[in-house]
């Protein structure tokens, strides 16, 4: 097989495994080195004394678009993973005492919205209509697609769609425009951090997130996101990608506008005909390129939040729990504040739990329990610099206050053990930039579409970049989608070539 037809991918995560996929059913040897010893990324796993822990991403929203990518990929995705559909999406608690169940089932959810806010349930109809309306016509015009110039991006067509999705009116201003109850206003725009983005400054258009929940439900899959990542590392092997581990990559190496291969830490050189980093873009032209500029540049751009999360393995059951459930702070806007503007968190923070033990019995011991907390906090700054351990230690008592007085009160007591995450873990582990677990780079209408880092090099054209910090965006859907248009923009480029 010639050089040309040899691709290296930096980076096993599931952007890094589904590009790997796109390319060997193409033609492609691919090998993929990978600086940990197991697969994932931030979608891995933590397996401790029969206790199974997801460490990223829980909630399978817009389940549409892992069918279809997963299609093209020749895997049926509902039979790879046993997925099932949730009628009950999560839980959101609130320090009144309200408990609202996000829910396909429309019948309960108008005897809720009705009990909260008369007559809002026609207004929640129209929300989730525009939604899903914003959603389809972000995929198929903005999202879904490649720009390899700005007059693509900026035409007639598109300025119209920008002004009707409504990139430039915020999500929370939005939202108040169907409903006047804080706890539905609450309700319909807190996913924005599924993105690691504010409600009050995230352009409307992310009303497409609740939509996507309630027109397309949510899935359970036994063994979490990693299911995902073994369903794609299976179709990988069987194609023939050669997997790598604990081989981190030194630089990647570049010649007369041209990337020749990667050096690795322990010194090998590994050539290659094209290269796609799979790491966070900021670290890659930081690190691996030693480009300071381009790197100084992708350090301006504003960054999604952070996140601390706590791990527990819990010796008793808590059916109380749902598999997931949201605790909203008292003080939304003041929460977002702590975190969005002075990068920490309030003392009283919003947080979603994990439990997936009622519906995957294999996550925990029998009769225990398996509990993932994630509460939202800033991302690393120079303002919250050698924080990181106060602050951990008191979203911890906030977090334990608060599920006592939902009921749990002996929880502290029957932890067996806990796994903690902060900004710093994602940064020195995992090499994300400012720790912003939720995709780095934040989405506004300057870092989207052509105006959001693009997935090849400027000046060396067969180097490419796939994953959260490239168009699309953040999240898992929208990082499978980046590796369909990075390997469709190397199929394209390569075709022109000849």
């Amino acid at each position: 097989m010639t050089i040309n037809k040899e691709v290296v991918i930096v980076g096993a995560g599931v952007g890094g495994i589904a590009t790997a996929v796109f390319l060997a059913r193409n033609g492609y040897n691919v090998n993929v080195y990978e600086q940990s010893d197991t697969p994932g990324g931030r979608c891995s796993r933590h397996i401790r004394e029969g206790h199974r822990f997801d460490l990223g991403a829980t909630i399978f929203l817009m389940p549409g678009i892992y069918r279809k990518i997963f299609d093209s990929l020749g895997i049926p995705f509902d039979r790879s993973v046993n997925a099932e559909k949730l009628s009950e999406i999560y839980r959101l608690y609130f320090t009144d005492g309200t408990i609202f169940s996000f829910t396909t089932d429309r019948e309960f959810m108008k005897k809720q919205l009705e009990a909260l806010e008369p007559g809002s349930y026609c207004h929640f109809l129209k929300y989730v209509k525009k939604g899903c309306d914003f959603y389809r016509i972000a995929l198929e015009n903005l999202l879904g697609r490649n720009y390899y110039s700005l007059f693509q991006f900026i035409t007639l067509k598109n300025i119209r769609i920008l002004f009707r999705i409504k990139t430039l009116t915020s999500h929370m201003h939005y939202v108040r425009k169907f409903f006047r109850h804080p706890h539905l206003q609450t309700a319909f725009t807190f996913q924005n951090i599924y993105v690691g983005q504010n409600p009050f400054t995230a352009p409307a258009l992310f009303s497409m997130l609740p939509a996507a929940e309630i027109s397309e439900g949510s899935l359970v899959v036994p063994g979490g996101m990693s299911s995902v990542v073994e369903s794609l590392l299976n179709k990988a092997n069987e194609l023939g990608v050669q997997f790598h581990y604990n081989s981190p990559v030194r630089t990647i190496i570049t010649q007369r506008k041209r990337a020749t291969g990667i050096e690795l830490e322990n010194g090998s050189v590994v050539p290659a005909g094209i290269v796609v980093a799979n790491a966070d873009l900021p670290y890659v032209y930081r690190e691996l390129l030693q480009e300071k500029c381009q790197a100084a540049w992708l350090n301006r751009l504003r960054y999604s939040c952070s996140a601390i999360s706590f791990h527990w393995a819990l010796d008793k059951q808590y059916p109380e729990l749902g598999l997931h459930s949201v605790f909203m702070s008292e003080r939304y806007k003041h929460n977002l504040d702590k975190i969005f503007k002075e990068k920490t968190v309030s003392d009283d923070p919003s947080f979603y739990v994990y439990c997936p033990r009622e519906l995957d019995s294999s996550s925990a011991p029998k009769g225990q329990d398996t509990i993932s907390v994630v509460v939202p906090v800033g991302h690393l700054h120079k303002k919250n610099k050698a924080q990181w351990e106060e602050i951990r230690q008191r979203v911890r008592h906030g977090v334990l206050k608060r599920l006592e007085k939902q009921g749990l009160t002996d929880l502290a007591s029957h932890i067996k053990f806990e796994l903690s995450l902060m900004p710093e873990t994602w940064e020195d582990k995992y090499h994300i930039t400012k720790g912003s677990v939720f995709g780095s780079v934040s989405h506004n209408i300057f870092q989207m579409g052509y105006f959001r880092p693009h997935n090849r090099h400027r000046r060396i054209h067969n180097l490419y970049f796939a994953g959260g910090c490239t168009h699309p965006g953040n999240g898992v859907p929208l990082v499978l989608m980046s590796a369909a248009l990075t390997s469709e923009r190397i199929l394209k480029d390569r075709s022109d070539e000849k």
